[in-house]
C-alpha cells in the first residue's frame, strides 16, 4: 500500500511563507499601533473626566466648609458667652503672611483679652484637627496684636464622628456641631480649654 505524501516546499514556497508572516506582522504592528493610539486618547480623556470629577468635588467640599463658616458664625458670639467668654467681635477668612509662613483662620471671634479660632469643616476628620492645631501654634506669631491675648481653639462640623469630637475635645479644642435645628458646644460644662 501506498501513501500519497505532500511535495516538498521549495524554495520559492519558504520564500512566499516569509513574505506571507512579514506581511501579516507589518499589518499586526500596525494595528497594534493603532491600539496604542485609541488606547493613549481614551486614557487622556479619562485623566480628564477624573481632574474635572475631583475639581468639582473639590469645589463642592468647599462650598459645603462655606456652609458651616456661615452657620456658625452668627451662632459664635452666643456659644461662647454661653460658656463664660464674653466675646463681641466676629471675623470670617483672616489671613496673614510674614515671613514666609501664611494663616487662614475661617472664623475669628474676638473681645479685649481673648481670641477663639474656630476651622469649618463640613465632615469634620483628625486629620482637620491636627491641621487646626498645626494653625493654633502659628496664630501669635503671624497676628501679633493678639499675642498678649488668650488665643483658644474650636472646631466646627456638619458632620462630627464621636472619635473625632472626643480626639478635639482631648487635645484642649472646642467642639461645635450641629443638635437638630441649632449649633451647640460639644464640650462638657467641666472643659478646660487649652490656650495658646
Amino acid at each position: 500500500m501506498q501513501t500519497a505524501t505532500s511535495p516538498a516546499p521549495t524554495l520559492d514556497d519558504i520564500l512566499r511563507l516569509f513574505q506571507e508572516t512579514d506581511r501579516i506582522m507589518k499589518e499586526n504592528q500596525a494595528e497594534i499601533k493603532e491600539i496604542q493610539k485609541e488606547t493613549e486618547r481614551i486614557s487622556q480623556e479619562t485623566a480628564k473626566s477624573f481632574k474635572t470629577v475631583n475639581t468639582i468635588i473639590g469645589n463642592l467640599g468647599n462650598r459645603l466648609g462655606q456652609f458651616v463658616e456661615e452657620a456658625v458664625r452668627p451662632s459664635a458670639v452666643r456659644l461662647f458667652r454661653e460658656c463664660g467668654i464674653d466675646v463681641h467681635e466676629v471675623y470670617q477668612n483672616v489671613m496673614s503672611k510674614r515671613d514666609h509662613e501664611s494663616l487662614e483662620i475661617d472664623l475669628l471671634v474676638v473681645n479685649d483679652n481673648d481670641a477663639v479660632v474656630i476651622e469649618c469643616k463640613s465632615n469634620l476628620s483628625i486629620d482637620d484637627v491636627n491641621a487646626h492645631l498645626a494653625r493654633m501654634a502659628k496664630v501669635k506669631r503671624l497676628l501679633p496684636r493678639y499675642k498678649d491675648s488668650r488665643v483658644l481653639g474650636a472646631v466646627a462640623g456638619m458632620v462630627i464622628p464621636e472619635n473625632v469630637a472626643q480626639y478635639a475635645i482631648g487635645k484642649g479644642l472646642y467642639v461645635i456641631g450641629q443638635n437638630g435645628d441649632h449649633l451647640e458646644l460639644r464640650n462638657e460644662q467641666a472643659f478646660s480649654p487649652t490656650a495658646w
